[in-house]
């Protein structure tokens, strides 16, 4: 089976609707598909009618936001195919508010720098749970600020330590629960927990001290992110310790950083089977 097991919606920082996006899997050969929107497993449901509608099989799925205290580094977890839900809302809601009210506050300090209007913003991130930078971005595009939604004028607004916003984008990071914290939460639904993109933010140390104490179930190993080297060093260190291995497109559509159609990084079937039989 063909899986692609990362991908965003516009109910998170994706430009493509939910149906949009399983259509987009059924063009692509696609088996098996897992919508991983950050912090918000409101896909589920409606992703699981219209997977059995295109023939697509869905595995519910919610991209976490985490914190490496220790090594001061955000993290990303992935819980795959939850079996109580339930016990991951209060974590999904509290994130996600929090992240509406910073969005708010990123939001109000662009239109005070450009004359553009909260409505212009709010428009893209209509589907959303909160208002993310992508949204932002595109808002200035439409008025003609910039062409391309990451560059200069992102950096300006958005970078770390000197950007508009990077106080508030500072704050984001610092009310991150713990990784463990989220491990813990995610096999308590009894969910399988995968980091996700590990170079993306160095996370090599926190992977190897998390599988040495039995507390990750998986590592990504196929992104786009990977580096010379990467995926050798991360198969490794799954065999080692016997995770599973994922790969996924880490799909936003327009929002991509970089080219990234779905379908372009696949699980492998061990991996997918373990998974699916949780």
């Amino acid at each position: 089976m063909k899986a692609d097991l990362h991908c965003h919606t516009t109910l998170s920082d994706g430009s493509l609707g939910i149906e949009e996006v399983i259509a987009q899997a059924k063009r692509k050969g696609l088996d098996c598909l897992a919508i991983t929107d950050h912090d918000t497993l409101s896909s589920v449901s409606r992703a699981t009618v219209l997977g059995q509608r295109y023939g697509i099989h869905m595995i519910p799925a919610v991209e976490f936001s985490a914190f490496d205290g220790k090594r001061g580094a955000k993290a990303h977890i992935i819980c795959y195919n939850p079996k109580k839900p339930d016990r991951l809302e209060g974590l999904c809601l509290r994130t996600s508010e929090s992240r509406k009210i910073r969005g708010k506050k990123m939001a109000m300090k662009v239109i005070e720098e450009y004359p553009i209007t909260l409505e212009n913003i709010a428009k893209y991130a209509a589907g959303s749970k909160a208002v993310y930078k992508c949204h932002i971005m595109h808002a200035l595009m439409d008025y003609g600020y910039t062409t391309n939604l990451y560059g200069d004028i992102y950096n300006g607004l958005f970078g770390a330590k000197t950007g508009l916003c990077s106080d508030i984008v500072q704050s984001e990071v610092d009310e991150y629960p713990e990784v463990k914290f989220v491990l813990q939460l995610v096999h308590s639904a009894g969910g399988m927990a995968v980091l996700a993109h590990p170079r993306v933010y160095d996370n090599f140390d926190l992977l190897e001290e998390l599988a040495a104490s039995g507390d990750i179930d998986g590592v990504e190993v196929w992104h786009g992110s990977a580096k010379d080297g990467d995926k050798e060093r991360l198969v490794a260190i799954a065999d080692n310790y016997n995770l599973i291995t994922t790969g996924g497109s880490d799909f936003h559509g327009f929002y991509n950083h970089y080219p990234t159609p779905l379908g372009t990084a696949l699980t492998p079937e061990a991996s997918l089977q373990r998974i699916i039989s949780k």
